[in-house]
């Protein structure tokens, strides 16, 4: 499969992006690339390169964020998840996330872009609040994610944006959709494991959400409460 340079890259960043797409192709492999099915990833426009050595060349490559913007728009999937080793989150803008967002076609996008480089933008909680708020599967996804990596990762964050989270947890967890109600689930988890405060407060959700009639509020809240 091969990538076209996108209109208005820079001699530079043209061959960067040669450089960084025949590595993946030089490791990927069939068998990878059929695997994907099984994690529900789609592989249309896949090469079959392990995330291991995406996240290796990541590394290598180091934070270049107009090399990010090309390597999105190639397409190739391997290529967008390397944008989230190589984006630089302090350059992104709340358009720039929203259009990323919007074309994502499946959940490893979504923990991808959340985990390695949306969760470290000045923008993320704008963008959890926006996202928890949208119907399309995987954008909502995405804020569920984003705020279960902020959960993780920011350990700054005052407990009141957590907080928040929570109302935004009991709002969308009458979701159903699989990819949905997971985040969701998973977000919940992360802040009742933040701190003493954010247990309690998460914990009596989880108990509210377990006592719903709603079978999906009660999905999350019971196996949010599992030890």
């Amino acid at each position: 499969m091969s990538a076209r340079t996108p209109r208005g890259a820079s001699a530079q960043v043209a061959a960067q992006l040669q450089d960084a797409m025949a590595w993946l192709h030089a490791h990927s492999s069939r068998a990878t690339r059929d695997g994907m099915a099984r994690y529900a990833i789609p592989s249309d426009s896949a090469l079959g390169v392990a995330m291991k050595d995406i996240k290796a060349l990541g590394k290598t490559l180091g934070r270049n964020h107009a090399l990010a913007l090309a390597l999105w728009d190639t397409g190739v999937y391997e290529a967008r998840m390397l944008t989230s080793f190589v984006g630089d989150p302090t350059m992104l803008t709340p358009a720039q996330m929203d259009r990323w967002c919007k074309q994502f076609d499946n959940w490893a996008f979504c923990d991808a872009l959340s985990f390695n480089l949306f969760d470290r933008s000045p923008h993320a909680w704008t963008m959890v609040h926006r996202w928890s708020a949208r119907t399309p599967e995987f954008e909502k996804r995405t804020a569920f994610a984003l705020l279960w990596s902020s959960s993780l990762h920011n350990k700054i964050a005052p407990d009141e944006r957590f907080i928040d989270g929570l109302a935004l947890i009991e709002g969308a967890a009458t979701d159903e959709r699989n990819f949905v109600k997971k985040a969701v689930l998973m977000s919940l988890r992360a802040i009742i494991k933040r701190n003493r405060l954010l247990k309690a407060a998460g914990t009596r959700v989880a108990r509210t959400l377990a006592a719903s009639e709603d079978r999906t509020s009660q999905w999350i809240g019971k196996q949010a409460l599992r030890p």
